[in-house]
């Protein structure tokens, strides 16, 4: 943090406390101390680590290998290595690595996870499609535009990732409090180990410096901001990370601090507050009996026809 030219920040708060019960002898309360804000951290970071996670499996849709078509055969290989203008393979069931055109094949691609749109997109020779879709019924071949870096998937992927980095105001207010106040809690901590014994052995008062010392250093612990300072982005993180855990994605803190502003929402209902995945719960038939209509219904269900 020196280095850094962080000088004034928590961590050195602990550790002037910590080095200074430790010169006094106060071994149980250096130890104390540190276990403290050890306990502190470890909550912090369990709590982050939740939130990261919930957030990683709203959004799941990160392809793990693309097949690249070579001179030698279909290799696969990590979407990230692979440049613009090559041209990948993508099975059935698979998702589409990198955004580019169809060059062979014909699909039809779930956008669901990407758009919410529930009703899959007909792909064909010629048709732009991104990453992230997953491919449902039919094998094709894509010449990709542009790097795995550059691609809709890994754009969203980063948005979601510096979701932290889009901080409110609150959180702004505080970094700014505590960038002076941090600084005025080390110079009353000086003044109560230094000047005021001084003062009180001028008036002929009997002052022990270590027991000053030892109220400098608790003045110190006591005033140290770090709760302060790691309470509120914490809580807008897990804010964040719940609502992943229930399939709300937020793109920061500033976006989460302007909801709590919001008095009327209006839906796009299908694939945001429904799936869209139709079912048949009962069939009907007139003029005609429940087998024959099967059997004409899996006949058109052989021959897509979404465009």
């Amino acid at each position: 943090g020196i280095f850094k030219g962080q000088v004034f920040d928590e961590n050195f708060l602990m550790a002037v406390a910590t080095v200074g019960a430790l010169a006094l002898g106060e071994f149980m309360e250096s130890v104390a101390v540190m276990l403290f804000y050890q306990i502190g951290e470890l909550f912090q970071s369990l709590a982050v680590g939740k939130s990261r996670k919930n957030i990683a499996s709203l959004m799941d849709i990160r392809p793990d290998s693309a097949n690249l078509v070579t001179d030698e055969g279909i290799e696969e290989t990590d979407p990230d290595e692979i440049p613009a203008g090559s041209l990948i393979l993508v099975r059935v069931g698979e998702k589409i690595p990198i955004d580019g055109i169809v060059e062979e094949g014909e699909t039809n691609i779930d956008k669901s996870a990407l758009t919410g749109e529930s009703l899959p997109r007909y792909a064909c020779v010629g048709d732009e499609v991104i990453s992230g879709c997953i491919n449902i019924d039919g094998v094709i071949k894509i010449r990709t535009t542009k790097e795995f870096g550059e691609s809709t998937v890994a754009r969203i992927l980063e948005l979601v990732e510096n979701a932290a980095a889009r901080k409110s105001r609150s959180e702004k207010f505080i970094s700014r409090f505590a960038k002076y106040y941090t600084p005025i809690v080390c110079a009353g901590a000086l003044i109560l180990a230094v000047p005021v014994p001084l003062l009180l052995k001028l008036f002929s008062v009997n002052a022990v410096w270590t027991d000053w010392i030892y109220r400098a250093l608790t003045f110190l612990v006591i005033s140290c901001p770090c709760a302060l300072v790691i309470s509120i982005p914490l809580t807008f993180f897990a804010g964040i990370g719940c609502a992943g855990s229930k399939g709300i994605l937020i793109k920061g803190s500033n976006f989460l601090e302007t909801l709590s502003c919001v008095k009327l929402v209006v839906f796009d209902k299908t694939g945001t507050l429904t799936k869209g995945n139709f079912a048949v719960t009962g069939i009907k038939p007139y003029g005609i009996s429940e087998d024959e209509l099967l059997r004409y219904a899996a006949y058109a269900g052989i021959f897509p026809t979404i465009r």
